[in-house]
Parts: structure tokens; C-alpha cells; sequence
């Protein structure tokens, strides 16, 4: 079996709304456009999919409108889905609101994806060569959170587990973090999370070394336009850092899963970290100049060097 990537960071639909500024509180604003398309779990997704990786979508998906735009769109990539089919309950839902400048501010309304059951994962054995990715999302949500730890803790050595803990970074239970963490091989953050978790206001390696996670985890700071700095796992105490090139960035949505996304499909698929590390800043770099979430390039896009 090919080298496969399962994702568990459950997918809903993002309900774009770009906006010349955040209204002030009790305020209002005139959109200057919408948009509505799956996102979430599905950036990821189609990311790892359209760097000819095999990947599969593990977490629930619901049975009304948003379920149906999530299914059609993961069928699209080729992506096969496992958890149980639902009998009822829909898909939940992102408001995001788009600044000019690309950057997003998020509501979000779970569905049926914050439900994750046993018996959901029962369809999926990842191996040794495998990647299991997880977001902050699902392992806050009380009812996926502890189904989630249980599971992740008895995956055999040898399969890369990621987590992206997300905007909720600090809405994950200790006792739930610490489980998880335990079993980590890669922790991606953002600057905003990286913060969070730290308390550091740094940037660059000063904030990487902040970062609490166990020994021999790799860590990845995603600097946005500054594109990242990693260390730990593989890199051992070495710091690599990538720059990202120059772009007019218009919607910086589902930036990071494709960070991620394409980061995860270059392991598995035996690249170095390097060029792993570098592939990931260069697609998010691509994406991130498109209006919409689920815009990573395919690999034959990139006008990157294989290895």
C-alpha cells in the first residue's frame, strides 16, 4: 500500500465574507463579495491530494446541505471517506470574515464533525510510512477530544502523528494536550498560537525555542509572509529557516492546513525536511493568492525540484 496521509481534522464549509474592516462592536459593514466552499479539514485534504499523495478523510461528515458540499468536493480530489455515514445532523459551518490585507477573523458553528465515535476509526490501521494529522479544533470539542486521545495513543511507532492545533489552541484540556502530546512527532503553530502556547512575544527562532513540546518533536512555526522556522524531530537542534517569496496575498484562508498539507505529503513521500519544509512555505506562498480556502497548487504547479 502507498504511503497515505489519514486526516481527522473534521471538514465544514467555510462561508466567506470579505469586508473593508472589521466592524466595531454593535457596528456593521457593506461585504464586498461572498463566497461558500468546503473548507476546515478539506484544505488539508486536497492539498496532500494534489501533491499525488493518497490521502484519507476520517472524520464525520453530515447529512444536509454543507454535508453535500463537503462530500461533492471531496469526491472531486479523489479523496475517499471512512467514518460511519450519518443518519442525521448537517455539516457545521465557518463565517469568515476577509480583510483586504487577506487576513481572516473566524466564527464557527460545529456540526456532526465535532462528534467523532470509536467505531468512525474503525475503518482506518495506519502503518509505519503513514501520517495521522489531527487539528486543535476536534481535540477541543468534548465529544471528538477524548476519542481522539484514546486512538492517537495506541497507533503504532513509526506512524508520523501531526498536530495543528488551531485557533482553540488554548481551549484544548490539559489533561486531553498532554496525552496528545506525548505521542507528537510534528506540532505546526502559527506566530498567534505559538504566542499563545509559549507566552513569548518573539518571532523567528527566539519564539520557535519557546514553544513547549516533548523531546524529539519536530516544531514548525508558520511566520506567514515571513515563511516559517522549524527544529526538533530529525533537525535535531539544527534551525531551518524558509523564507517565503513575495506575493500580493488576497484571501490567507486555509493558509496553514495547506502549509501542512503539503508538508505531510513530501514526508511521507520521502523527501528531506529541507525540501519538505520548502515546498510547504512555496505552496501556502501560491495559495494564499487566490480568493478561497481550499486553493493549494498541484505539484506539477509549484515549478518546485522533486526529492
Amino acid at each position: 500500500m502507498e504511503p497515505t496521509v489519514y486526516s481527522l481534522e473534521s471538514a465544514l464549509v467555510d462561508v466567506a465574507i470579505d469586508v473593508p474592516a472589521l466592524p466595531e462592536r454593535g457596528g456593521d459593514v457593506v461585504a464586498t463579495g461572498t463566497r461558500i466552499h468546503a473548507g476546515g479539514g478539506f484544505n488539508l485534504a486536497s492539498a496532500v491530494a494534489r501533491q499525488g499523495v493518497r490521502c484519507v478523510h476520517a472524520a464525520p461528515i453530515g447529512v444536509g446541505q454543507y454535508g453535500d458540499v463537503i462530500r461533492a468536493a471531496l469526491a472531486a480530489e479523489g479523496i475517499p471517506i471512512t467514518a460511519l455515514p450519518r443518519t442525521h445532523g448537517d455539516s457545521g459551518f465557518a463565517v469568515a470574515l476577509v480583510e483586504p490585507d487577506g487576513e481572516r477573523t473566524f466564527v464557527t458553528n460545529a456540526g456532526v464533525e465535532s462528534a467523532l465515535t470509536p467505531e468512525d476509526l474503525t475503518a482506518i490501521k495506519p502503518v509505519a510510512g503513514d501520517a495521522v494529522v489531527v487539528s486543535g479544533y476536534d481535540l477541543a470539542y468534548p465529544g471528538s477530544g477524548p476519542v481522539l486521545a484514546d486512538w492517537l495513543t495506541s497507533l503504532e511507532s513509526g506512524v508520523l502523528v501531526a498536530l495543528d492545533p488551531g485557533p482553540l489552541v488554548l481551549e484544548v484540556p490539559a489533561y486531553r494536550w498532554d496525552r496528545v502530546a506525548a505521542r507528537l512527532d510534528l506540532l505546526t503553530v502559527n506566530q498567534r498560537e505559538a504566542r499563545l502556547l509559549s507566552g513569548s512575544s518573539a518571532s523567528g527562532a527566539a519564539l520557535l525555542g519557546a514553544v513547549p513540546a516533548a523531546p524529539g518533536v519536530l516544531v514548525v512555526v508558520r511566520e506567514g509572509a515571513d515563511g516559517c522556522v522549524a527544529t526538533g524531530g530529525p533537525l535535531g537542534s539544527r534551525v531551518v529557516t524558509v523564507p517565503a517569496p513575495v506575493v500580493p496575498a488576497v484571501d490567507t484562508t486555509g493558509a496553514g492546513d495547506i502549509h501542512t498539507g503539503v508538508l505531510l505529503a513530501r514526508l511521507v513521500s520521502g523527501s528531506s525536511m529541507d525540501d519538505a519544509l520548502t515546498a510547504a512555505v512555496h505552496a501556502a506562498a501560491i495559495a494564499v493568492q487566490y480568493p478561497g480556502s481550499a486553493t493549494a497548487p498541484r505539484r506539477d504547479e509549484m515549478g518546485q525540484p522533486e526529492g
